[in-house]
């Protein structure tokens, strides 16, 4: 049996700017990636649906994942899908990613964990680029970019 992609993802949003940023470091298969992004004129919702779906996306179907973050939004995402897909409590507003957001979740086995942002820490690492993340989409607008290599040296994991 292969080890589960581990995920840590943070995000970062100004509320006064309406900017928000996002970033992961994944480890999968011993290797170690990782992207961030960020958008203007988004509420914070819609970055913490971007930053989950960015996170999911190009992981092939069934994959294990065991996602970690210091959000309690992004904690509450799968338990959020599951009551919509009840019936219960359906979201009014950002219906394209939660959308989004319900498909990734239904390609993978995912297993979310609350994580600390501890000094040295993937959680404190990522939690720090989605931060540069929210600062570079308040000045150029939308994108997202992988973290560089000599950078991922120094996540933690």
């Amino acid at each position: 049996m292969t080890a589960p992609v581990r995920i840590w993802l943070e995000v970062a949003h100004h509320a006064g700017f309406r900017v928000g940023g996002w970033a992961f470091v994944r480890l999968n298969a011993r290797v170690v990636t990782g992207t961030a992004g960020g958008e203007r004129a988004i509420d914070l919702e819609r970055t913490i649906l971007a930053a989950f779906v960015a996170a999911l996306a190009d992981l092939p179907q069934g994959a294990s994942v065991e996602l970690r973050t210091s959000s309690p939004q992004l904690l509450a995402i799968p338990r959020r899908i599951a009551a919509a897909e009840a019936g219960e409590n359906p979201p009014e507003e950002n219906l394209d990613r939660w959308a989004q957001a319900s498909s990734a979740l239904r390609r993978v086995r995912l297993v979310v964990e609350a994580a600390e942002r501890l000094p040295d820490s993937p959680t404190a690492f990522a939690a720090a680029w989605a931060d540069l993340a929210r600062d570079r989409a308040k000045d150029r607008g939308a994108f997202s970019a992988a973290i560089p290599k000599p950078n991922l040296a120094k996540s933690g994991v």
